[in-house]
């Protein structure tokens, strides 16, 4: 069985977006993959968070990843800063890599722009995600089009250390969902949605109430035409909200276009609130369960105890190649 490597950071809620790019897809990667599932908590801390707020955002994280249909007797789900070799082994890749193909990156650029000072792990977590995805000899990421730059650089960088040193790494590869890998925002369709946009109406929150995921699809940015049509080009808005009624009912936009034929934007608007509302109806109450049991924290013992023995059997195979063991 092939193995699955995701990581997610907990710097808030999840958006529609990200569950029906990512974590629906992840659902389904269950049954045929070795899945780790990773809430990148050390990643989150390349800029300033609030310890309070850190902690109770890698808590509900971990719940709304088993609430979505994460099953801890099929994969691993565990927190990144519990598992030490992620450091580790992040500090042998900073090694490996070269500065100037740090600087390089894309989301280094965006975050660091017209910043007086930004921190160094702002420029060198990307060999940390490097770590997170080969300790677990992952052979796929699923990933947004944003992050194949950081697929990449993992593969570079474990190339490197194979020719270097010895074949110790497997080189992943970059698993990209055909559909809903980029939902757009409802306020500007042409931006992807994001939990930290300023305007709360472009996105939808996972544990956002019904009165809030009506009002914001009423609102959702369309056009004048009055017609429901997937054309991405010239009605971004009507596409988006067409892939995303799409994702979470699995039909088809086809089908979707011959159902709304003749049909306005407010009747569609009122079915799609009515369709994510009720999608997101048992995954909030069973996040509600529980955020407040101990039966969360039992199953994120038991991760980090699973992936503690896989990475760090890894961790020694490298250390062990670049003569980082005395015997």
């Amino acid at each position: 069985m092939k193995t699955v490597f995701s990581g997610i950071q907990p710097s808030g809620v999840l958006t529609i977006g990200n569950y029906l790019g990512a974590m629906k897809h992840f659902v389904s990667l269950q049954s045929d993959y070795n899945c780790f599932f990773c809430i990148v908590n050390q990643h989150a801390i390349t800029v300033p968070q609030e310890k309070k707020t850190l902690k109770e955002n890698t808590r509900s994280l971990a719940a709304l990843y088993l609430a979505s249909g994460i099953d801890p007797a099929r994969s691993t789900l565990f927190v990144q800063s519990e598992v030490p070799a992620h450091t580790q082994l992040g500090w042998i890749m900073q090694c490996i890599a070269y500065i100037g193909e740090l600087e390089r990156m894309t989301q280094f650029k965006d975050k660091s722009e017209g910043k007086e000072a930004v921190s160094a792990g702002l420029l060198t977590y990307p060999p940390l995600m490097a770590a997170d995805i080969l300790l677990y000899a992952a052979d796929y990421v699923p990933v947004g089009e944003d992050q194949k730059q950081h697929i990449e650089l993992t593969r570079d960088l474990a190339e490197r250390f194979n020719k270097r040193f010895h074949d110790v790494f497997t080189i992943p590869e970059a698993m990209i969902p055909k559909v809903g890998a980029r939902i757009m925002s409802l306020q500007n369709p042409l931006k992807k949605m994001s939990k930290s946009d300023e305007n709360q109406k472009g996105f939808i929150s996972m544990l956002d109430t019904e009165k809030q995921i009506t009002k914001k699809i009423k609102s959702a940015q369309t056009d004048s035409e009055n017609k429901i049509a997937y054309d991405p080009k010239n009605k971004p808005g009507v596409s988006n909200l067409l892939s995303i009624y799409s994702l979470f009912t699995n039909q088809s936009i086809e089908e979707l276009e011959r159902k709304y034929d003749g049909t306005g934007y407010g009747a569609f608007k009122d079915d799609l609130a009515e369709v994510v509302v009720s999608s997101l109806k048992p995954i909030q109450e069973r996040y509600y369960n529980l955020i407040e049991s101990t039966e969360l924290d039992k199953i994120l013992d038991d991760g980090a105890e699973k992936a503690n023995e896989v990475a760090n059997s890894m961790l020694k195979k490298v250390e062990k190649a670049m003569g980082l063991h005395r015997s």
